[in-house]
């Protein structure tokens, strides 16, 4: 029975995670402004912005909204990215942060343009980009980006390669062979890369062969050895660090989320194994809060989020029992998702409805819904989620 069970969610994490296409996706229309619903207190954040990319396989765009204090989006502009994505209707991609703020003061965008393998990057102000420039990625299938000691590190799917720049004030990519490494032998589908918030560690999931590498980061943000781990469960897919040495990784045919520690030469100790969404289908990615007390999936499988307290102790579970701390609607698909500075603010993708979601966080972790943001074309191969 138990295999069964697995088996269906893998299948339904295949459709759901990891669709390609040729579609081209079309240009964005103009999103209609939308009203948060009516908060009894301001969360005393400023405002931010919210980017996704339009993955276009003719001409890839960054599509942005201008974030208010009450979480609230409106629709700010669209940018050439000056490279290509690959199109698609759901998730083509099938990555995690294929774009990327810098780290700090959230001044530089970084785009992956996985159609004509190279990065794009852009000056930020506030929600207005401006384009610094591309650079080749250094391999095949851009997909996912990461950010360490003034090193931007790229993830190749195609090539299963880590290519290392080092990045000016400016924003322009110089290549670093010492920041630049193969993954783990066997090691295929890289879905997300990702260091650790205090630069010591680059962690990589691979939802292909199952596996989790682990990269020591040195001196000008230099790499060592990749250091293998299987996952504890099925199709390990998006993650976040949760403390300098934890991760917590979504299985997605598992429907689960298990915790990591980074143990003595990298390999990786599973602290909480595939603890379940309670029957939440297809968890693909996830992100946490700075403090490390809570991480979000989103379902694309259902329509849902799911929220996650950890413990000090390497412990995991549920915020609620029922595994649904949000939802975004039947046919929704939410992929990626992201949170704003101060974590006031959680934003998700909704691939299937056209649409940005919003949620704002409670100090328990709970969610409340805002009205997010429509108007982006549904199904049409949009990516990525990065929020300030």
């Amino acid at each position: 029975m138990r295999s069964s069970v697995i088996l269906a969610f893998t299948t339904l994490a295949i459709a759901a995670c990891n669709e390609s296409s040729s579609i081209t996706n079309p240009h964005p229309s103009t999103p209609a402004v939308a009203t948060s619903a009516v908060l009894d207190r301001q969360l005393g954040d400023d405002h931010g912005a919210v980017f996704t990319q339009t993955n276009g396989a003719s001409n890839n765009a960054v599509v942005a909204f201008e974030r208010h204090p009450d979480g609230s989006l409106t629709y700010a502009g669209t940018f050439n990215t000056g490279g290509k994505g690959i199109g698609g209707t759901t998730d083509p991609l099938a990555s995690q942060y294929s774009l990327l703020l810098g780290k700090g003061d959230e001044k530089l965008l970084f785009v992956a343009n996985a159609g004509s393998n190279d990065v794009s990057t852009f000056h930020v102000d506030g929600a207005r980009l401006t384009l610094v420039g591309t650079t080749s990625s250094g391999g095949m299938l851009p997909s996912s980006l990461a950010m360490a000691h003034h090193t931007l590190y790229v993830l190749n799917a195609g090539s299963n390669t880590i290519r290392g720049f080092q990045v000016s004030d400016d924003g322009h990519l110089t290549p670093r062979s010492r920041a630049s490494a193969p993954l783990s032998a066997g090691s295929s589908g890289g879905a997300a890369i990702r260091a650790s918030r205090d630069g010591r560690f680059l962690v990589v999931t691979e939802k292909g062969s199952g596996t989790i590498d682990v990269f020591a980061i040195g001196e000008h943000g230099a790499l060592g050895p990749a250091v293998r781990s299987a996952s504890s469960g099925v199709t390990p897919f998006g993650f976040d660090f949760v403390g300098g040495d934890e991760i917590a990784v979504t299985e997605a045919g598992s429907a689960a989320t298990s915790l990591y520690a980074i143990g003595k030469g990298g390999r990786l100790a599973v602290e909480a194994p595939s603890v379940s969404t309670n029957g939440q289908a297809a968890p693909c990615w996830l992100i946490a809060t700075t403090n490390g007390r809570f991480a979000y999936t989103a379902n694309a499988g259902s329509g849902t989020i799911s929220g996650y307290g950890i413990g000090a102790h390497g412990t995991l579970h549920l915020l609620l029992a029922s595994g649904i701390s949000g939802s975004t609607g039947a046919g929704s698909t939410p992929l990626d998702l992201d949170l704003s500075r101060g974590d006031h603010f959680l934003y998700v993708l909704e691939s299937g409805a056209g649409r940005i979601g919003a949620f704002a966080v409670s100090e328990d972790g709970s969610l409340t819904a805002l009205s997010g943001i429509g108007g982006i074309a549904a199904q049409s191969g949009f990516q990525g989620l990065a929020a300030y």
